[in-house]
């Protein structure tokens, strides 16, 4: 169905499953892979190297599972609304934002509300939120 408004989606709409990172390999590694996808064994380098870090993370899994529940993470897609913050607040508590995936914050927190519901942040992946939002917790980014 058409937006009458033209609006933008909400934001949780438009979250991006997948964050793009840059690495740097020796001439020798990427040609190795570059041969690997040549013979057919992957479509491209990025997918040779989704199933390298894949395998990797499937091997070291139950350490994984260890050390998320010893920090106490949560684990995937995690969203903070205004509504989140503010109930918070009214609560008489400050969160302690934990995450292991992807930790989001609404487009409408105003820095000052961040401020005064957040104690802290750690996010092991990525942390969306306004600049001004990241400008006004930079202290307490762990």
């Amino acid at each position: 169905m058409a937006n009458p408004n033209n609006a933008l989606p909400d934001s949780r709409q438009r979250i991006a499953d997948s964050e793009k990172i840059t690495i740097n390999l020796g001439f020798v590694d990427l040609g190795r892979i570059d041969l690997m996808v040549q013979d057919g064994f992957y479509s491209n380098r990025t997918d040779f190297i989704r199933t390298a870090i894949r395998n990797q993370l499937d091997r070291h899994a139950d350490v994984v599972s260890q050390s998320v529940t010893r920090k106490v993470l949560d684990l995937g897609l995690r969203h903070f609304s205004r509504a989140d913050l503010e109930a918070a607040l009214d609560a008489g508590h400050r969160l302690e934002i934990k995450v292991l995936g992807l930790a989001s914050v609404a487009s409408d927190v105003t820095p000052e509300l961040a401020r005064a519901a957040i104690a802290s942040v750690t996010v092991l992946g990525a942390l969306h939120a306004t600049p001004e939002v990241r400008a006004a917790l930079a202290d307490r980014l762990h």
